[in-house]
């Protein structure tokens, strides 16, 4: 394994990026160092509540103005596939700093990249071909348009597990639609947003129409929650933080869209494949260390195959390779930062003490590459009792929680039976089982055969307390219009 160091000239220095440029850092930033090797990779501007209501003031300029929420659709399909040539072209550049500030591998990291290409390809073909509607059945003389529209200034507050692709499942969705757009990305991993804003300004897009500020959320995220200036708010991360953005914008009535925490299950019936099943249940709880919203961080298998499937998963589990971003053979990195190692071991040390079994895993790594980084291997814990800790609440880490069902209707009642509806997977042959559970589960999502799968095409969001609205797909784009309703009588 080859480990490559940063050193101080690689350190990347951001201030906020209002009406087309970057501004100089201010006295107070925030460092940011690679998790998995404790280098110093960048340094974000610590702005402020006057910097956001300056990046608000720049988007709700432009988008008076009318250049970008008047331009034709083709226009602004043009802007964003000029986009997407940037990007190719700045592929690896993105990847790196991705990978650099949330210590994912650097596979998973171009991963990130190809995904929000195409999320802007499609967000691109959406702008160009969207249209709305005409209703001549009315009567004579009764026409009717029904419009869709820009809804104005969109904020955005995105979190620090997909930094780039979670903010292009927003982004260039708001731009077709003609919407102009205020970024507060995470503190910790606001590199690959900057990027696209200077990527997004080279494309041709008016000064204004994208700006970024970088800062604490409660200041530069509860300014955005509670402008005026702001007309439609689409957050993601927690259910706790998404609680308080609720709060902080009820005064002011804008539009939410809240994408929130998770707490999926992979469902194994006896009749599964069971090998496939096997890869697709360790894929769903290590993918991204574990650190994503719809993570298969529950495995609820038939009691019939319950043992032999877990001793399957763990053989697996042995094959993955932890190490950190730099390492081109990493199947995991680390996890975001040391407190939140903890709490992820936490959880385990927590469910060994009530009586469940660690099969695989459960410790910190510090071995060789390892030793300066916050590392944690997969986990595999069996017999996690419904209604524990480890059962419903989110880990956040590449921790499996292993619970034992007989009937069709008890494994959808256990998968039911958490606070969250984000996603769920089902793993069976049997197409009657397929349709029955995955009609049944409460959640956004439902993969069967699969999970973390998707396309561009498809939407994605929660029910219950894993939030509202949808990303990606039409629906997705249709979050940023609004609809107006136009009746014309052409005669009297």
């Amino acid at each position: 394994m080859t480990v490559t160091r940063a050193t101080t000239a690689d350190v990347r220095r951001y201030g906020a990026y209002i009406d087309g440029s970057m501004t100089r850092p201010g006295e107070h930033v925030f460092r940011r160092e690679n998790p998995g090797t404790g280098d110093l990779v960048a340094e974000f501007d610590r702005g402020d509540e006057a910097t956001a209501a300056a990046a608000t003031a720049s988007a709700r300029r432009v988008f008076d103005e009318g250049s970008w929420s008047t331009a034709s659709g083709q226009h602004r399909a043009r802007i964003l596939l000029r986009l997407v040539e940037l990007m190719r072209r700045d592929s690896e550049k993105l990847a790196r700093i991705e990978a650099d500030e949330t210590g994912k591998p650097i596979r998973l990291a171009r991963g990130d990249v190809q995904g929000s290409i195409g999320l802007t390809e499609y967000a691109a073909a959406l702008a160009l071909t969207t249209s709305g509607e005409v209703h001549t059945n009315l009567g004579d003389g009764f026409l009717g348009l029904v419009t869709r529209e820009p809804c104005g200034v969109v904020a955005m507050v995105t979190p620090w597990n997909f930094p780039l692709l979670l903010l292009m499942q927003k982004l260039p969705f708001a731009l077709a639609a003609g919407c102009t757009a205020v970024c507060k990305p995470s503190e910790l991993t606001a590199g690959t947003t900057l990027e696209i804003a200077r990527l997004l300004t080279e494309a041709g897009l008016p000064d204004g129409a994208f700006n970024v500020v970088t800062g604490a959320g409660s200041v530069v995220g509860d300014h955005l929650a509670r402008s005026a200036d702001v007309d439609f708010l689409s957050f993601t991360g927690s259910t706790a933080v998404g609680r308080s953005i609720v709060e902080a914008s009820a005064g002011t009535l804008k539009r939410l869209s809240m994408e929130l925490g998770g707490k999926a299950a992979s469902i194994v019936f006896p009749d599964a494949d069971l090998d496939k099943a096997a890869d697709g249940v360790l894929f769903g709880v290590t993918f991204n260390q574990g650190e994503c919203c719809v993570s298969g961080a529950r495995l609820l298998v038939h009691e019939d195959i319950a043992d032999e499937f877990v001793r399957r998963v763990a053989e697996k589990a042995a094959s993955l390779t932890v190490g950190p971003s730099t390492d081109e053979s990493a199947d995991l990195g680390a996890m975001i930062h040391e407190d939140h190692l903890n709490q992820v071991l936490g959880f385990v040390d927590d469910a060994r003490a009530a009586g469940a079994e660690v099969v695989t895993g459960g410790e910190r790594l510090t071995a060789g590459a390892l030793a300066d980084g916050y590392f944690v291997p997969p986990t595999i814990v069996d017999r996690v009792a419904p209604g524990s800790a480890l059962f419903c609440e989110e880990v956040f880490g590449p921790v499996l929680a292993v619970t034992r069902f007989s009937s069709i209707d008890e494994a959808i009642e256990l998968a039911n039976a958490v606070q969250y509806g984000l996603a769920n997977s089902v793993w069976s042959t049997d197409i009657y089982t397929a349709l029955t559970v995955s009609r049944r589960l409460q959640s956004g999502t439902v993969w069967v055969n699969t999970t973390i799968d998707g396309a561009p095409q498809l939407p994605g969001g929660g029910v219950k307390q894993s939030g509202y609205g949808r990303e990606m797909g039409k629906v997705g784009f249709e979050e940023f219009t609004e609809v107006k309703t136009i009746q014309i009588r052409t005669s009297v």
